[in-house]
């Protein structure tokens, strides 16, 4: 039995909580027994789980490299978290600086990654549809 005492608008109370049976609590103020019947508790919210989209078959497109095997260091890496829209260019392609290699969308823009220098596109880490997070390489050229 809990038991506590108030003073409201310089009334005093004495309250003791005989028993609580689901949303039901029995109480003794000043004496009297009262039946309360109290708001249940939401329920606490599932987490919802993220669902990210399939990323698109690349039956028809330049098969992309591994991502193991590629050289990172030569590659354009993603800027910012977000999902490959486009691939502008295949293994093989000569790229100069400033070409566009591939489109991020982030944030809902768009966002045309471009080659940093010229050279020739040794690997497509990536493909349409991919989560890709901050500094992936995206493409590797060399």
């Amino acid at each position: 039995m809990k038991e506590y005492k108030y003073t409201i608008n310089g009334n005093k109370y004495e309250v003791a909580i005989t028993d609580i049976t689901d949303n039901i609590a029995t109480l003794t103020v000043n004496g009297e027994e009262y039946t309360v019947e109290m708001e249940k508790q939401p329920e606490p919210e599932k987490p919802k789980p993220v669902v990210r989209p399939a990323a698109a078959s690349t039956s028809d497109d330049a098969p992309a490299a591994s991502k193991a095997v590629a050289d990172k260091a030569n590659a354009v890496k993603a800027p910012l978290p977000g999902v490959i829209t486009d691939i502008k260019v295949a293994v093989g392609d000569e790229v100069q600086v400033g070409d566009t290699v591939v489109v991020l969308e982030a944030m809902k823009m768009a966002n045309n990654l471009t080659a940093e220098k010229a050279g020739q596109v040794t690997a497509v880490c990536v493909k349409i549809g991919e989560s890709v997070m901050e500094d992936d390489a995206l493409v590797v050229i060399e």
